[in-house]
């Protein structure tokens, strides 16, 4: 069972649970944003109590860290509100502290929260994919260009992370004031967010203030939206966004998916017949990434 489709959420609303999972150590607090039931991969908001202390160790899932306000320390060095991490799995990071308290915004792709004490990485440890970007200081603003077709103008990322195999993304975005755009879209691939400042708003649902949230499945529509005053807010996709625009609000998620294969059997009549042929020589094999294992499709590694 996927995640279900959250929205909106908003997480001021509901308080900080105490993190008791093992490894984990006493001052670290949690709000769930949205779960994976299956797996146990999760998106949180968290808060650590001024001074926090983790050893060294690892996790056994991918884990993405937004420093939201306060800040953290790894090893003898201090990161402040606006720095992102990404940790691949198995790869260990430094001790970890936080002197005076900090609050962020932490992901398990493929699995639970996990952490095990280790000064080395796990042998299938990828280090040459770590991330540690102060994403409000060291980025500059541009246009979402890498989304096709685009957003209306005044929309603008900060890439923080792509994934080369699945294009996956996490980024900031900014809406400026008096942002709006009067389509109706939705894409193929899964969507998350979390409103750090500012209020938007949607026709499906409603206003979406500072601490707001949302997991949207693929194919749900959303739009048309606005901002009056503009936000800045935390973004992630679990493959290539791709907009799909249209300007009828009725139609459901099965719909919007046969629309999306209609335009491919349009534009790429060939591709789309071997597709859907009954040959049995359509499974993918991919000559350049042997190794990408498609039967699961969050790529999962299983560790010894």
């Amino acid at each position: 069972m996927p995640r279900p489709h959250i929205e909106p959420f908003v997480d001021r609303t509901v308080p900080f649970k105490k993190m008791t999972l093992p490894g984990f150590k006493k001052g670290m607090h949690y709000k769930v944003l949205s779960l994976d039931p299956d797996s146990g991969a999760c998106s949180l908001s968290v808060k650590f109590d001024g001074g926090y202390q983790l050893p060294p160790g690892m996790s056994y899932s991918e884990m993405e860290l937004f420093i939201m306000s306060g800040s953290v320390r790894y090893g003898d060095r201090e990161y402040g509100k606006g720095n992102f991490f990404f940790v691949p799995a198995g790869v260990s990071m430094p001790a970890m502290s936080s002197p005076r308290g900090a609050t962020g915004l932490l992901f398990y792709n493929y699995g639970e929260p996990s952490f095990v004490e280790s000064d080395e990485d796990h042998a299938r440890a990828q280090r040459e994919d770590l991330i540690m970007v102060d994403a409000f200081e060291g980025l500059h603003w541009l246009p979402a260009d890498f989304i096709r077709p685009s957003v209306a103008p005044g929309c603008m990322v900060k890439l923080l992370r792509s994934d080369p195999l699945t294009h996956a993304h996490s980024l900031l975005y900014c809406m400026t004031p008096n942002f709006w755009q009067d389509n109706i879209s939705y894409h193929a691939c899964a969507e998350e967010s979390y409103h750090i400042w500012g209020t938007s708003w949607m026709m499906q649902f409603g206003n979406l203030p500072t601490g707001g949230y949302f997991w949207r499945p693929p194919w749900i529509n959303h739009g048309a939206f606005q901002s009056t005053l503009g936000v800045l807010g935390f973004g992630r996709t679990d493959s290539q966004l791709h907009n799909y625009f249209h300007f009828n609000p009725w139609t459901n998620p099965v719909e919007n998916r046969e629309r999306a294969a209609a335009i491919v059997r349009r534009n790429d009549p060939t591709l789309f017949k071997w597709i859907r042929s009954k040959d049995g020589h359509n499974h993918p094999h991919d000559f350049e990434h042997s190794d990408y294992d498609y039967k699961d499709e969050q790529n999962q590694y299983e560790w010894p």
